[in-house]
């Protein structure tokens, strides 16, 4: 559900547009476009893809405020058959001089952001259960 891109707007709150460029279903290789709902867009491309453990994607084209971005998607088993989902990122901004003063805010943002997102997509999983 996390990497599927006809069901990616229904749970994730950061969205407002999110698509696959080159292929119909997500996998090593493939370009995604994702815009968030305060206007940045950013595509990236898979450079892992191995369900359902773990899903990884750099940027490839994205704000001019970013150097470099890229992120994972890591699913472990946990007791009671729950899955434990973790995501991890990496930014840098440019100019590297803002970025000593920014990355503290960014970082602060992006887990915000990705504590709903996590939130959300185990809502979502949840009720498909049900």
């Amino acid at each position: 559900m996390a990497q599927d891109y006809s069901q990616r707007l229904k749970w994730d709150p950061f969205l407002k547009e999110a698509r696959l460029l080159n292929a119909e279903q997500a996998g090593v290789g493939v370009r995604a476009w994702c815009v968030s709902k305060s206007g940045w867009g950013m595509e990236t491309e898979y450079v892992s893809f191995k369900p359902p453990e773990v899903t990884a994607v750099k940027m490839t084209k994205g704000p001019s405020l970013l150097n470099s971005f890229a992120g994972s998607w890591c699913f472990e088993q946990a007791a009671a058959g729950n899955t434990k989902v973790v995501f991890r990122y990496r930014f840098e901004i440019k100019p590297k001089w803002l970025g000593l003063a920014l990355d503290p805010v960014l970082a602060l943002i992006f887990a915000r952001d990705m504590t709903k997102r996590l939130e959300a997509l185990k809502r979502a999983v949840e009720g498909a259960r049900h």
